[in-house]
């Protein structure tokens, strides 16, 4: 048959490569190995039509087959993830990455607000499956590397706050508040009064309740609201794993409308995954493409570069930059090591696909931060024009005597 022998001259080609850890079998009884003794992942074609997901093994492609039972797979995540990755690169010789195309419709509010109740409004249950006790969705600090994620959060989360000064009695805002863990932090072990908002209904119902469980009602704030349309001005303000919902054509404007909310004299962090494109490209060999169909509808990563631009397009100076694609490396390997430990309590609360699909995307990110696809940069900036004595000269602040440990 045609379709078999194209399959077996694009298997060839692989094994001349370097063996691969992987064996294939067809609906006809038919195995192929490709050059491991013992593979560590099986895959299985249960009809012809499928093989062209397997001929043009695109992450995208690879992970629809995955996701949608087209493709039956049996293995280790990690082990997937990296055969997946190896048939990608050897057989897409590209580099992978094509350009993002802009459509200024892209990003509404109704769009924003559906894409992230998407993403997070799972249930509350099920990312407490498989994250730390604070549910911190965003990249832990390793100072040492050897901590537990629970740890690694509370680090993670006083970096930032010791980046940006809290003080007690500052008024602070969080763009993208997740289940409160920052804005509670402040206000227990700085002294701060917080304001955080969120789009997501079941992460603003848990805060709150949360805030009211630990008598901070008085101190925090949870808003069910649009960075948008926060008025006020404050001090502080932080935005943690919130501005890839934003869009690239719109970060000036968002820097635009965080510098009108910042008091003078005031420090705001903006806390993201960035790509590793200098052109804004689309993440390696397809993975863009299966996160915005499967995970992030509307996500869009900028380059580190574009956004130090915006931020001073929006009136903001940048102050210290901080890359820590490595912690979010280790980040989302734990995670994904709780979602396996956890699988089959994930598997009650979900439909099979969304299992596959947070399955693979857990582990596929932290092989792409591991292998530089993508990164994580803490950016701390101040209105733009002010004089430089409201800086602090060293960072002395920030790696000095923890509090509150």
């Amino acid at each position: 048959m045609f379709w078999e022998r194209r399959l077996e001259n694009w298997i060839d080609g692989i094994r001349r490569d370097s063996p691969l850890s992987l064996r294939l079998t067809l609906w006809n009884g038919r195995q192929f190995d490709f050059g491991a003794p013992e593979p560590e992942v099986t895959i299985r074609v249960p009809h012809v039509a499928a093989l062209g997901y397997l001929l043009k093994p695109t992450l995208a492609n690879l992970g629809q087959a995955y996701v949608e039972g087209v493709l039956e797979v049996e293995g280790r995540v990690n082990a997937l993830i990296g055969v997946a990755n190896t048939l990608a690169a050897r057989t897409i010789k590209d580099g992978g990455r094509s350009a993002r195309g802009f459509n200024p419709f892209r990003h509404t509010r109704s769009k924003d607000a559906a894409a992230i109740q998407y993403h997070y409004d799972v249930s509350n249950e099920f990312y407490q499956a498989w994250l730390d006790p604070n549910m911190v969705y965003s990249c832990a600090y390793f100072e040492n590397g050897d901590e537990d994620l629970a740890t690694a959060q509370i680090r993670k989360i006083d970096h930032i706050l010791d980046k940006i000064q809290v003080q007690p009695g500052d008024k602070l805002l969080d763009i993208g508040c997740g289940w409160g863990a920052l804005a509670i932090r402040a206000a227990q072990k700085y002294g701060a009064r917080c304001v955080g908002v969120t789009l997501s209904n079941n992460q603003y119902a848990l805060a709150r309740q949360r805030v009211e469980q630990l008598g901070l009602s008085d101190r925090v704030e949870i808003r069910l609201q649009d960075y948008r349309d926060v008025s006020g001005t404050f001090n502080r303000i932080t935005s943690v794993g919130m501005f890839e919902h934003v869009g690239i054509a719109n970060l000036a404007a968002y820097f635009a409308r965080i510098h009108a909310l910042l008091a003078e004299g005031g420090m705001a962090m903006n806390h993201g995954i960035t790509s590793t494109d200098p052109e804004n490209g689309e993440t390696a060999y397809g993975g863009g493409d299966f996160i915005d169909r499967y995970v992030f509808p509307h996500g869009e990563l900028a380059h580190v570069s574009t956004v130090l631009k915006a931020m001073q397009q929006g009136g903001l100076e940048v102050v210290d930059v901080e890359n820590l694609r490595r912690h979010y490396a280790r980040t989302c390997n734990l995670w994904a090591e709780n979602f396996e430990a956890n699988a089959d309590r994930l598997r009650q609360m979900v439909d099979p696909k969304r299992f596959r699909i947070w399955r693979v995307y857990l582990a596929g990110c932290a092989w792409a931060f591991s292998h530089d696809w993508i990164s994580l940069n803490q950016v701390v900036c101040v209105k733009a024009g002010q004089k430089c004595d409201v800086l602090p000269w060293s960072r002395r602040h920030v790696y000095g005597d923890r509090r509150g440990q």
